[in-house]
């Protein structure tokens, strides 16, 4: 007896939460996920989720996110997503998620990069607040079901078609069929010795494409975050969010000099801190948000203040020592309008898809509201044909590999890739690979 679903989702971030959460209630989901569903990168996002406040406010956002991709963006994906928006607040709002208000209503944020204060936001824990809602409701659908510690090492395919993944869990390897195939495998930083992401994050799926052509595009795409708590300890690096600039928080050098607007967008900023570094020879810098009470910085900010606070740095007197970190990949495994891959049954959704809408930098808050837009239209376009597909269950054949030796196999795999792409940044970012 073989183990079959309509569809199988490969991660358990918001992307796949939320695509899974679009199905029919007569289609069986599995979610498989290398970890637990908590350890996603989307339950890590501070700052927020950005929408379109109105018709107005169209070109401005339109502009910003072109204008932050430095316009290798594709058109038609940033106005889908804008255009989507306020569908998508919606949706999050009917499954329990609680933006912050004020006595105006909706309370909006400010990010580098934004023209407006357009960003909704749950504390500094937004991603947590949506990514946990949506969890909630996943694991109460009869149709959906989770499988925690199972990391995918290869898809199924025949005749173009993915038909399931090889999973191994606890070093117990199984082909999964289905009829349709989701990849929602975050990002890449577990490839990166500073990053913010979690380390078992490290482009499986890329290297997975590769071994089966499958199209990637823009694997050199990678964002550097500037603004990270600094400490010598190894292991993630702790984000301060952008929306702690967006509050009015400064940069300063080890002279306390002011050296640059910390409202431009990711890159340059981060651009601008490493000339600092090279030029006081240190390995960091540091934010000042000084001028805010601390009733008001622990209100706005209470997750970052308190893990300031462990490290021995009170936000309303102490200077925060920063550096830049790897963050984000806009890069992926190429994808069109709908989420789909040049394979057929083959979808790519959130961090891992490259449908090019941020272009080679993306604007804050944009990266919840680009997997949640791009997962819902997965799930919608693969219903519009999945009931005329027939489970097929070809014999496959297994690595006897080690999971570890597999997965070394696959960091190798995808880091060669992104020093052919680029050696330039592969050099400034990744010389450590080597």
């Amino acid at each position: 007896m073989h183990e079959t679903y309509d569809v199988i989702i490969v991660g358990s971030g918001a992307a796949g939460l939320f695509s899974a959460l679009m199905f029919d209630e007569k289609y069986k989901i599995l979610i498989v996920t290398k970890d637990t569903p908590e350890q996603s990168d989307s339950f890590l996002a501070q700052g927020g989720i950005a929408t379109l406040l109105d018709k107005e406010d169209y070109q401005a956002y339109y502009e910003d996110t072109m204008k932050a991709g430095h316009y290798k963006n594709n058109p038609e994906a940033v106005k889908i997503m804008i255009e989507s928006s306020q569908e998508i607040i919606n949706d999050l709002v009917d499954f329990g998620v609680q933006f912050a208000h004020n006595e105006n209503g909706i309370a909006y944020t400010r990010e580098g990069g934004h023209s407006k204060f357009r960003i909704m936001y749950h504390d500094d824990i937004t991603g947590n607040e949506i990514t946990g809602k949506l969890l909630k409701q996943a694991s109460i659908q009869n149709h959906i079901q989770i499988k925690m510690s199972t990391r995918m090492i290869d898809i199924i395919e025949e005749n173009n078609k993915a038909k399931g993944i090889i999973v191994d869990h606890n070093g117990k390897r199984t082909a999964i069929y289905s009829k349709v195939v989701i990849l929602a495998t975050g990002g890449i930083g577990g490839l990166f010795t500073q990053s913010t992401n979690f380390p078992h994050l490290t482009g499986d799926a890329l290297a997975i494409s590769l071994k089966h052509n499958i199209e990637l595009e823009n694997i050199n795409y990678i964002q550097i975050h500037p603004t990270t708590l600094y400490s010598k300890k190894p292991g993630r690096r702790f984000l301060i969010s952008e929306s702690v600039r967006g509050e009015g928080a400064i940069l300063l050098n080890p002279n306390k000099e002011r050296f640059c607007d910390e409202l431009q967008p990711r890159d340059i900023v981060t651009e601008n801190i490493r000339k600092e570094q090279e030029k006081f020879h240190t390995d960091h810098v540091y934010l000042s948000l000084t001028h805010m009470p601390k009733d008001e910085i622990i209100k706005r900010f209470p997750n970052i203040y308190n893990r300031c606070l462990e490290e021995g740095y009170a936000m309303e007197k102490d200077l925060i020592p920063i550096t830049p970190a790897q963050h984000y990949f806009m890069g992926g495994i190429k994808v069109d309008m709908d989420s789909k891959t040049n394979k057929d049954c083959l979808y790519a959704i959130g961090e891992t898809s490259c449908n090019g809408v941020h272009g080679m930098n993306r604007l804050a808050s944009n990266s919840l509201l680009e997997s949640l837009v791009f997962a819902k239209r997965a799930a919608k376009h693969i219903q519009t044909y999945i009931d005329n597909i027939e489970i097929s269950t070809p014999n496959v054949k297994i690595s006897d590999k080690s999971y570890e030796e597999i997965e070394e196999e696959y960091k190798e795999i995808v880091m060669e890739e992104i020093k052919r792409k680029d050696r330039d940044f592969y050099d400034k970012w990744c010389k450590h690979e080597d």
